[in-house]
């Protein structure tokens, strides 16, 4: 299955610099981790917050759920998550 998921950092903003850094790198880590996985397919940006829209592909939702919550960062992410199913107009004659 695909997802579309959308994050966006709460991480508060007196969060000491040392910490901060550390999640980051642990964030950078497990991503490509889940890349390599072939969980995260796909990671944008968006620009002027502190947030992402990513395309996630996992057996199941529980196993999106599992790849989402083993982000060093996850406690302070807000997540939205879109089950995706392919239109009619992309499958194949």
């Amino acid at each position: 299955m695909e997802f579309l998921v959308r994050t966006e950092n709460t991480l508060p903003p007196d969060t000491p610099d040392h910490v901060r850094d550390s999640l980051r790198e642990g964030e950078r880590a497990r991503a490509r981790e889940l890349r390599e996985a072939g969980i995260l397919k796909r990671l944008w940006r968006v620009p002027g917050r502190n947030a992402t829209v990513g395309l996630y592909e996992a057996a199941d939702p529980a196993a999106l759920h599992d790849a989402l919550v083993s982000l060093p960062m996850w406690k302070w992410m807000d997540i939205t998550v879109e089950a995706l199913a392919t239109h009619p107009q992309e499958k194949a004659p």
